[in-house]
């Protein structure tokens, strides 16, 4: 990405790990000191801009994008009486925004097991608000364009282009577009018949379409995709197989022995495991659905539906000229969201922002970015507040949730997971690690199956990284004295 005037050139790094992809990269900060507030704000006046030539009533702020950044984006505008006639929403689905983690999680239980389905999970319930269904946008003047995505970007005009044609006028636009996944070409067999990508409500449909006829499936990808994916099928009892490169699942947050412990809870489900595996193509049958997956090595693995969960990538098209960060592949913003380009931001999984705590920049593609980012973008933008976003990585996983399941899992990492690491506990049914640097200071914390209170100890340790006594943490006897050992290092240092 070329520097703006007065700025350092980023320079690339290693990469730390991010679920599914390798979004968040180590790369030196983006000094935005030369983005200062004044160069940002300018007025916007529905009435001096109204035109006939334009397809939205609401055009004083417009969201670009439906998943959970936009309908947390629009909560925010309600909150501060700042959505009613002001607001439009423009979104390639045909569904108001909605939580996205449920679709790798409850929406793929069998009918049998209370499977998720809309209204159930639109936002804000994944935070405790309100449910925000179409009724709920109407009610709050919230204008929505369903299942019409935005084309075209003319930023000397403040104007969007739709698929459909319409011509949208914009004062402020919030790009909250998320991400894609990551397709195999169709010339290996990556748009056959019962391959699976999952992104939006539509893919979720079809995958239930296919596991509810489906006798043998395949997973491909050992991530967040494939992990969740695979636990759903084993509650329809489907003949699962996951197929990855790595040595071991989860590998970008996973220890080998973390790993394990997950694999052996999998296998007790009759899920089987292909490590090291390569794909060389996918390959259908006589009726032209998929029928197999072959292996760089030669050997097949006999599949009628696959689950392709390989990464996503940000998607910024058609939104490149304002600013794109290459070393992350998002759009580059600064501590308050903002491009580049005055009055246009960029929220959630697309926006590559300064990771303020580790001092580089980090595109985050989970659930609590999306919400946090959203909220501190638009009360910036509304100059709420001037402080830039200090966001602390936080990832989870919640699988074997559906009824019948012997055994549920649900972990939560905080944190940076750098340096040695220190495991207690033996997965029955807690499981703690804990990432220590040279200097003994608390860098990331990951718990298995805690209480509230122990899950709500973990953003506390690796946001404030006490120093800690490596030895004593190595011999604890349980979870239990392992959390309380690193919370009174947080005691200890502030009396100190």
């Amino acid at each position: 990405m070329a520097a703006a005037p007065g700025t350092s050139t980023l320079r690339h790094g290693v990469s730390l790990w991010c679920p599914q992809s390798p979004a968040l990269r180590r790369v030196n900060l983006l000094p935005c000191s030369h983005l200062s507030t004044s160069s940002f704000r300018r007025s916007f006046s529905v009435a001096a801009s109204a035109s006939s030539s334009f397809a939205n009533e609401n055009r004083e702020f417009v969201i670009v994008g439906g998943g959970n950044a936009a309908g947390y984006a629009a909560r925010t505008f309600v909150e501060h009486g700042m959505a009613d006639g002001r607001l439009c929403i423009v979104s390639k689905e045909a569904v108001a925004p909605y939580e996205r983690p449920a679709l790798t999680k409850g929406y793929l239980f069998p009918p049998e097991k209370k499977p998720a389905r809309l209204p159930g999970f639109h936002t804000c319930v994944g935070s405790g608000g309100e449910r925000q269904t179409p009724e709920w946008y109407k009610e709050h003047g919230i204008e929505v364009i369903y299942a019409d995505p935005v084309t075209d970007l003319d930023i000397q005009s403040h104007s969007l282009r739709t698929s459909s044609g319409k011509n949208l006028k914009y004062g402020s636009l919030i790009i909250a577009t998320g991400c894609t996944s990551v397709r195999f070409p169709a010339g290996i067999g990556g748009s056959l018949l019962g391959v699976h990508y999952i992104r939006d409500v539509a893919d979720a449909d079809s995958l239930v379409s296919s596991l509810e006829r489906a006798q043998k499936v395949a997973v491909i990808g050992g991530g967040y995709i494939g992990m969740e994916v695979a636990a759903a099928c084993a509650g329809w009892k489907l003949d699962t197989t996951v197929i990855f490169p790595e040595n071991h699942i989860m590998p970008r947050l996973f220890t080998s022995s973390i790993a394990e412990k997950y694999e052996d809870l999998y296998k007790e489900n009759s899920v089987k495991f292909l490590k090291g595996a390569f794909i060389d193509k996918l390959e259908a049958g006589s009726d032209g659905r998929v029928a197999a997956v072959r292996l760089k090595n030669g050997s097949v693995v006999e599949a009628d539906t696959v689950i392709v969960g390989i990464g996503a990538k940000a998607a910024v098209s058609p939104f490149e000229a304002v600013g794109m960060n290459d070393s992350v592949g998002g759009i580059q913003v600064d501590g308050q969201f903002r491009t580049r380009v005055p009055g246009i931001f960029a929220i959630g999984d697309v926006a590559a922002f300064p990771l303020k705590m580790y001092d580089r920049v980090a595109r985050v593609e989970h659930v609590d970015h999306a919400r946090r980012s959203a909220k501190h973008c638009v009360e910036a933008l509304l100059s709420i507040h001037t402080n830039p976003y200090d966001y602390l990585p936080y990832f989870y996983s919640r699988v074997f949730e559906y009824e019948g399941s012997s055994r549920k899992v649900w972990w939560q990492f905080f944190g940076d997971n750098v340096g040695d690491v220190i495991e207690v506990g033996n997965f029955d049914p807690k499981l703690a690690a804990f990432w220590v640097d040279s200097g003994d200071r608390l860098k990331g914390v990951f718990l298995e199956s805690g209480t509230p209170e122990e899950f709500g100890l973990l953003p506390k340790l690796a946001r404030l990284q006490p120093i800690v006594d490596k030895a004593k943490l190595r011999s604890a006897s349980s979870v239990e004295s392992a959390l309380e050992l690193a919370g009174s290092s947080i005691q200890a240092e502030a009396s100190a």
